[in-house]
């Protein structure tokens, strides 16, 4: 089984509640397409499945100790470009008394942003070949820029000619975006392109204005998803297929810590359960039992031994 993640991981500062003055910062790194695979290769037996994660790095020790992590974490990391003079994104976070958290980016020059250039997309259409699962979000489509997009949707066109099954989430972030008109031929476009689509339906409301779940999926049903999950926070899930809809409601959760990778997390189990051969429902099953884990524990990566997998 082979599954591979495209994205953005960039450093990240945790500040103490207090303000960002007032005590020392923890250091750490995310990223949403990052935190999907981490997941996904945790709820995939050992030794089975290779899961990794393609992006673009600079030369420095922040990007040498991610690459470390990940490695820990079972994640391969030889599609991890390595650009000379380039850094990772940064993002500080600051955290309110519920648990709620406000992000501050600084990713304008992010490695990252360069993964498809010279010539590096036609080196991943190669190596790419035979994945059963290529994974990637909106913020994926976003940092790239125009030009970017243009390499990633050839490239995707070329790897489902083959067999590949392409999973996206929208996972929409107006701010790296010139305008909603921008954005959403860009979700069009790759909607065209989409086997499995993982929305919120937060984010759909947001960007499309729909009111309901139903809705979003059927624009993702009409550009040519064969399995959409729209993501409905506690109250769980909606599935829809060609053939029907079903519910799976959200786990019950005594007090929510911190929802950072609540959707993430979801979506690495859901991939994880559908390359094992379960049905969408048992996988959305799976999703939702993992997110409401998550969201009771700090932090987007909860170390794996405070976690059932």
């Amino acid at each position: 089984m082979k599954l591979a993640a495209i994205g953005e991981c960039m450093v990240e500062a945790t500040l103490d509640r207090a303000g960002p003055f007032a005590g020392p910062a923890r250091l750490g790194f995310g990223g949403d397409t990052l935190n999907t695979a981490v997941y996904a290769r945790r709820c995939l037996p050992e030794g089975q499945a290779r899961v990794a994660y393609v992006t673009a790095l600079g030369d420095d020790v922040f990007s040498d100790s991610m690459c470390a992590a990940w490695r820990d974490e079972g994640l391969d990391t030889d599609l991890v470009y390595r650009l000379a003079g380039r850094r990772p994104g940064f993002y500080a976070i600051a955290a309110d008394a519920r648990g709620e958290r406000r992000f501050y980016y600084w990713r304008g020059e992010a490695a990252a942003r360069s993964l498809l250039e010279e010539g590096r997309d036609r080196a991943l259409a190669a190596r790419l070949q035979g994945f059963d699962t290529i994974y990637l979000s909106g913020i994926t489509l976003a940092i790239l820029g125009e030009d970017g997009r243009g390499r990633l949707l050839a490239l995707l066109r070329d790897l489902r000619r083959h067999g590949t099954v392409v999973a996206f989430d929208g996972n929409h972030r107006p701010a790296l975006w010139p305008g909603p008109a921008a954005a959403r031929a860009a979700y069009e476009a790759i909607g065209r392109l989409t086997d499995i689509a993982l929305p919120t339906f937060e984010d759909e409301v947001g960007l499309q204005g729909d009111g309901r779940a139903e809705a979003a999926a059927d624009r993702w049903l009409g550009w040519g998803a064969r399995e959409i999950v729209v993501k409905l926070g506690a109250e769980g899930c909606a599935v829809f297929t060609p053939e029907g809809r079903a519910e799976v409601p959200g786990q019950p959760v005594e007090t929510v810590v911190d929802t950072t990778a609540a959707g993430d997390s979801f979506n690495g189990a859901y991939l994880a359960a559908r390359l094992l051969g379960e049905t969408p429902m048992q996988a959305a099953a799976r999703g939702c039992a993992l997110a409401a884990q998550v969201i009771q524990q700090p932090g987007a990566i909860v170390p794996t031994d405070r976690l059932a997998l």
